[in-house]
């Protein structure tokens, strides 16, 4: 695919992710129903977005795949492994969409034979775009983004707290304490994909989640990786982009793996 074609389907990706976000923005009221695991809630708005997700990039690059958090699409097979795969989260941070808490965002991520080719994460109530496409450079709003050259001790740090898996709870707030003496301060949004895209952004210099969704980490993770971050799983691996896997996103001041995680 030539540079051309890839800056087209780029733009394309990045208005269904805007159109995707003003959906979230304009839903009034939203049936909320519940899925399994501790307080894992789905909403009509991110079936809808879904649905709608699917359908225009499904017109964009017919011959995709598709892997989403709603609707029965959430397994990635071996075949996805060839060919290329959309990965979408059509609100990620649905317990802040319910709440009216913010933020809640669109992600989206295009796999090229398994590995990630493109992200795009947009926070429609920020109107904030992030994306990027591999080898090119991460982008906010159009402008190149790097993530901090700053030491942690200067930095602020952000986490997840995993809340559908109860059994990760001490070894997530376990590290929490070990990390706190490191940094300036700790934070937590309640959406992964907007806390790497933080990170990758400079705003923090560390993301740490024990357990993610592929549709939460793939577009974040390849926006943090372009904006010079380290992104492994918790034990410094690096992520597969086959499904579910612990996260730590460091910036570019930060040169080995902190002594929380060891």
């Amino acid at each position: 695919m030539n540079i051309l074609l890839e800056t087209d389907l780029l733009n394309r990706i990045k208005v269904a992710a805007k159109e995707a976000g003003n959906i979230m923005i304009n839903a009034s009221h939203s049936r909320v129903m519940q899925k399994s695991g501790h307080a894992n809630f789905c909403t009509e708005t991110d079936e809808r977005i879904q649905r709608f997700l699917v359908e225009r990039l499904g017109d964009i690059l017919p011959e995709a795949s598709f892997v989403g958090e709603e609707d029965g699409q959430d397994i990635f097979t071996e075949k996805m492994s060839g060919g290329h795969t959309f990965i979408i989260d059509p609100i990620d941070g649905t317990s802040n969409f319910i709440s009216g808490y913010r933020p809640s965002v669109v992600s989206i991520a295009l796999l090229k034979d398994g590995r990630p080719y493109i992200g795009v994460v947009y926070d429609p109530f920020g109107d904030e775009m992030y994306h990027a496409l591999s080898g090119k450079g991460a982008y906010l709003n159009g402008e190149r983004i790097m993530s901090s050259d700053a030491p942690l001790s200067e930095s602020l740090a952000v986490f997840g707290t995993a809340p559908y898996y109860p059994e990760l709870i001490d070894r997530t707030f376990e590290t929490v304490k070990k990390l706190m003496p490191l940094c300036v301060d700790v934070r937590r949004s309640g959406t992964a994909a907007f806390d790497m895209c933080c990170v990758a952004s400079g705003r923090c210099s560390l993301y740490f989640e024990m357990r993610l969704q592929l549709w939460d980490y793939a577009a974040a993770a390849l926006i943090a990786k372009e904006a010079g971050c380290t992104v492994t799983d918790a034990d410094g691996n690096e992520l597969s982009y086959r499904g579910p896997a612990s996260a730590v996103c460091l910036a570019r001041g930060i040169k080995e793996m902190p002594e929380c995680f060891t």
